[in-house]
């Protein structure tokens, strides 16, 4: 296990920053977790390209290993009729912050790229992972040959069968209990969620390949389960949402400690796309209307959910949280990743 840990990913720590797009993961967090021999990703979902050739320049001076994350471009269309539909029946909320949500464009895009792949050929950095669906053969053979390790977010042994039929390096096992977006290729269908050690297990059997598994880890004993049953690492992500280093809202950090909120639920109201947070006013108000559509439902939600954090409306906010969301507390990233490690 410290053999395939130590060549995937260059580090001893069985533990790994999961990339957290639009805003939590910061350089900073980065370093952090990097400084105590773990691994962490940055995540270029969100971003524009040069905003993540900064953020490897800023990580690599650390001279610590650490990956990029990247979102395949997978987007779930949504006509013209129904996002008009759902922009309409949302608009009431944006009225508070002089938003028209009613008169949002509908914005397709693939997050650049072709760009972002293009930077990381020609300035590659340890290890690359994929979430949302599988890059091409070519993508990753690019890749490898510039000297990155590969790894795809599979969801059920299907995705990782697809995976490894591209020649990865390792695959991130996600379950269902995992906060922020579901990994799943299928949105539309994703699979029957499994216990975090049962989809390692599955997984780690049916490829050969290392795999890290994510999603609901909540402390020391969901790690120690995930690595019997056959993970070279385990990956956190909402136990670090209120760590010092990251870039969490004041609005979503005080909720993940509030008792206010007593369940995650997986939606598509935000984004249109199957994420895990916090149950609040909005999903209560939408989620039985939300059409599958993403980016579309993002982009369409995305002025919404930025005026709502800077205002403190966690009812209006996507509060992206795990399973294991009560065990996250505020302290150095240091500290969370010392505590998770301490009887390993």
């Amino acid at each position: 296990m410290d053999r395939r840990l130590q060549e995937l990913l260059g580090v001893d720590v069985p533990v790994v920053a999961a990339p957290m797009a639009g805003g939590p993961t910061t350089t900073g967090l980065t370093a952090a977790v990097g400084s105590v021999g773990a691994f962490a990703f940055l995540a270029a979902g969100y971003k524009t390209p040069a905003a993540v050739a900064d953020e490897i320049a800023a990580v690599r001076g650390s001279g610590l290993p650490f990956g990029v994350n990247v979102f395949v471009p997978t987007p779930v269309q949504v006509g013209e009729a129904e996002f008009r539909r759902y922009a309409t029946r949302i608009a009431a909320e944006g009225a508070p912050y002089g938003l028209d949500l009613a008169a949002a464009a509908r914005i397709e895009d693939d997050d650049h790229w072709a760009a972002k792949i293009d930077l990381l050929v020609r300035d590659p950095v340890p290890v690359v992972s994929f979430t949302f669906g599988l890059p091409s053969a070519t993508v990753v053979r690019e890749l490898r040959r510039a000297g990155s390790r590969v790894l795809v977010t599979v969801t059920d042994p299907a995705e990782a069968s697809a995976a490894v039929a591209l020649g990865v390096d390792g695959l991130v096992a996600q379950s269902g209990n995992a906060g922020g977006h579901y990994g799943t290729f299928t949105p539309d269908s994703p699979a029957a969620s499994r216990p975090l050690p049962e989809l390692v297990g599955l997984v780690a059997d049916q490829t050969g390949l290392p795999v890290l598994g994510a999603g609901g880890v909540s402390g020391g004993e969901d790690v120690r389960a995930a690595l019997a049953a056959g993970a070279a690492a385990v990956l956190v992500g909402t136990l670090l949402l209120r760590a010092e280093e990251s870039g969490t809202s004041r609005t979503h950090r005080d909720a993940l400690a509030d008792p206010r909120w007593d369940r995650t639920v997986v939606t598509r109201a935000f984004t249109g796309r199957p994420a895990r947070g916090l149950r609040n006013d909005f999903i209560d108000r939408y989620d039985a209307e939300a059409p599958l559509g993403y980016p579309a439902l993002h982009y369409l939600t995305r002025p919404l959910r930025t005026a709502a954090a800077q205002a403190g409306d966690a009812d209006r906010l996507h509060l992206w949280a795990g399973t294991g969301w009560r065990s996250a507390r505020a302290a150095p990233a240091a500290e969370i990743i010392a505590e998770l490690t301490r009887t390993l």
